[in-house]
């Protein structure tokens, strides 16, 4: 996602697609794996009210675990976790909990966390190198400080072409080491400014902001994004009961390439769905423009 999209307010992506999607049925249980702002939980809620279906929401992000709690009070049938998605079976097992009906997996960052100061994950502020999924500095990982200043030069730029697809990925991995030979790169400001310098003069003033793959690698790299689709897709997998839903979306093509990979590698298990990954509608893109890159996909298991 374009970090530039981080002002505008979080509208959830697919979010009919993915819900009939789903197929819930009374006394579901669902776990949305990925909460958020609550958007889509908010509507699994609201439609199904009454009807005995439970829903598990989980996220790492403190903030967005709030903002969703507070937008789905008033409903009884929901139980919030810190956790991320990588982990539902642990959040299972401390329900006692051991199969479930539908999995939901939303796989983009929110414009809520883009857009909140203080986290390092825009080039449109200046401010502490940080990236951090978690908003209460629970992780005990690495921040975009730590890639920044500590990766060797060649390890840089593998995760800015790998993660980011940015084909001026040396230059600008060779623009780092030597800045941070001056002095450490401690803000979002300078290591944009950076990226500027690195690229040519017709990149810098493209249509895209130049450091927004960039941006994106390191987020992705910090996070361990990619890691955490895998093991969440074989935990989702491994919980899901027979004719369970896992419904996934992506939002840019490394994670869709997972997904595809897993759906193949598991074939034989399960019922594809949707043979071609459903898109936004034209009405959809045009009211929210962060969902012209996702796509979603349906796998049921046999």
């Amino acid at each position: 996602m374009n970090s530039q999209e981080g002002n505008r307010p979080h509208i959830s992506v697919l979010l009919n697609e993915s819900i009939e999607g789903l197929d819930i049925k009374p006394k579901d249980i669902v776990i949305d794996g990925t909460v958020g702002a609550g958007g889509h939980t908010f509507e699994i809620l609201n439609r199904f009210n009454g009807s005995g279906v439970k829903v598990i929401a989980l996220d790492r992000d403190v903030q967005a675990l709030e903002i969703a709690k507070s937008r789905c009070a008033g409903y009884e049938n929901i139980s919030f976790h810190k956790e991320n998605f990588r982990n539902l079976d642990r959040v299972l097992a401390g329900l006692g909990i051991d199969k479930v009906n539908a999995i939901l997996l939303d796989l983009g960052v929110s414009s809520m966390q883009l857009d909140t100061p203080g986290r390092g994950f825009s080039f449109m502020r200046d401010e502490p190198l940080s990236m951090t999924m978690a908003s209460d500095g629970s992780d005990t990982g690495v921040t975009a400080y730590d890639v920044v200043n500590t990766w060797g030069e060649e390890n840089l730029a593998d995760i800015i072409y790998g993660y980011g697809e940015e084909r001026y990925s040396r230059r600008i991995a060779r623009a780092i080491v030597e800045a941070r030979e001056l002095a450490p790169i401690k803000s979002t400001g300078q290591l944009a400014l950076i990226i500027k310098s690195a690229v040519p003069g017709s990149y810098r003033n493209g249509r895209i902001h130049p450091s927004t793959k960039t941006f994106q690698a390191i987020r992705i790299a910090v996070n361990d994004e990619l890691g955490a689709i895998k093991e969440g897709l074989d935990k989702a997998w491994e919980h899901l009961d027979k004719d369970g839903r896992l419904v996934v979306i992506s939002f840019h093509s490394l994670e869709d390439r997972i997904v595809k990979n897993f759906i193949k590698e598991h074939k034989d298990e399960g019922t594809i769905i949707t043979k071609k990954p459903k898109t936004a509608s034209d009405e959809e893109m045009r009211l929210n423009p962060r969902s012209r890159s996702a796509k979603l996909r349906i796998f049921q298991k046999n």
